[in-house]
C-alpha cells in the first residue's frame, strides 16, 4: 500500500465528495423522470413525486405503444440511426487512414481544407438550397447524407491511427504483398476496435438525438423521426392539446399530459442507454488515444 501524505488524503475525499455530488446531479433527473413516468399521474401533477414512484401506474406505456404515430418514428429513427451510422463511420475511416498515412502527398493541406469547413459554412438557405436542387428533400437520404462526416470525428481517427497503429507494422504489410486497401481492413481496422466504438457511438447518439433536419427538411409525417414526434407531442401537450395518442376520454381517464411526456422521455432514451455498456470497454481507450495531439 502506498503511504499517503495528509494533502493526498484531503485531496481525494474532497475529489470524493465532489464526484457523489456530481453523481447525484447527473442521476437524479434520470430516476425522476423513471419514476414518474411509471406513478400515478395525479401524484405527478401534485408534485408529491420527488425520487420514489408513487401509485404505480403503466398505462402511459400502454398508450404510447399502441399510438402508431409513435411507433413509426420509432422505426424512422432507427433506420436513420443505423443507415446514417454506416455512412459515417465509412467515411470517417476513408478520410482519417489516408491522411494519417506520411506517405500521402499532400495531407496536411487537404487536412487544412477539412479543417476549414470547421469554422466556416455555407448558412441554412444555400444549404436547403442544395439540398432541393440535389431533390432530397423530404426524403431518407436527406436524413444521412448532409452530415455523413464530421471534420472533428475524423481529426480524431487520424490521430489514433498515427498514435496507436506503428508504421513498421503497415510497412511490413506492404512488403508482405498487401495493397492499401488489404492494410486498411487486415492490419488497421482490426486494431482499431476502441476508436471504432467511440465513433459509433458518438455518430449513433447525434442520428438518434437529431430532430433539426427533419424539421426543416421532411414534410410527409410518415417519415418524421421518433425526436420530432416527441417534439411535437411536448409543444402541444403544453398547450393543452394531443396529438392522436387516443380517444379525448381514454386520456381524460386514464392519463394525464405529464404522465405521457415522461414516459416518452424514458423510451426515446432508453436505447441509447443500453448502447453505451457494450461500448464501454473500449470507449474509454479510445477517446483518450484519439484526442492526443499528433
Amino acid at each position: 500500500m502506498i503511504d499517503r501524505s495528509f494533502g493526498d488524503r484531503v485531496f481525494n475525499i474532497i475529489n470524493y465528495i465532489l464526484l457523489t455530488i456530481l453523481t447525484v446531479i447527473v442521476l437524479y433527473p434520470l430516476l425522476f423522470v423513471l419514476s414518474a413516468s411509471i406513478s400515478n399521474p395525479e401524484h405527478v401533477l401534485r408534485g408529491d413525486v420527488w425520487l420514489l414512484p408513487k401509485g404505480f401506474n403503466v398505462d402511459a406505456y400502454t398508450k404510447i405503444f399502441q399510438n402508431k404515430d409513435i411507433l413509426l418514428g420509432y422505426g424512422n429513427t432507427i433506420l436513420y440511426t443505423l443507415i446514417g451510422t454506416a455512412i459515417n463511420l465509412a467515411m470517417t475511416v476513408c478520410a482519417a487512414y489516408p491522411l494519417s498515412r506520411k506517405d500521402f502527398a499532400g495531407r496536411g493541406i487537404i487536412t487544412g481544407m477539412i479543417v476549414f469547413t470547421m469554422f466556416f459554412g455555407g448558412g441554412l438557405i444555400p444549404t436547403y438550397l442544395l439540398i432541393k436542387n440535389l431533390n432530397m428533400l423530404d426524403s431518407l437520404w436527406v436524413m444521412v447524407i448532409p452530415n455523413a462526416v464530421s471534420v472533428w470525428n475524423i481529426i480524431i481517427m487520424r490521430t489514433f491511427f498515427q498514435q496507436s497503429i506503428p508504421g513498421e507494422l503497415q510497412e511490413s504489410a506492404m512488403i508482405d504483398g498487401c495493397n492499401h486497401f488489404q492494410t486498411l481492413f487486415r492490419i488497421v481496422l482490426p486494431l482499431s476496435m476502441p476508436i471504432i466504438a467511440v465513433m459509433v457511438l458518438f455518430y449513433a447518439v447525434g442520428h438518434w438525438n437529431s430532430y433539426f433536419n427533419a424539421l426543416i427538411y421532411l414534410t410527409s409525417k410518415d417519415k418524421f423521426p421518433l425526436q420530432l414526434i416527441l417534439r411535437e407531442i411536448l409543444i402541444q401537450s403544453d398547450s393543452g392539446e394531443f396529438i392522436k395518442l387516443t380517444s379525448e376520454s381514454a386520456v381524460r381517464m386514464k392519463m394525464s399530459v405529464e404522465g405521457l411526456k415522461y414516459a416518452v422521455l424514458v423510451v426515446a432514451n432508453l436505447p441509447m442507454l443500453m448502447l453505451y455498456p457494450f461500448l464501454q470497454r473500449y470507449f474509454v481507450k479510445g477517446i483518450m488515444i484519439g484526442a492526443l495531439k499528433g
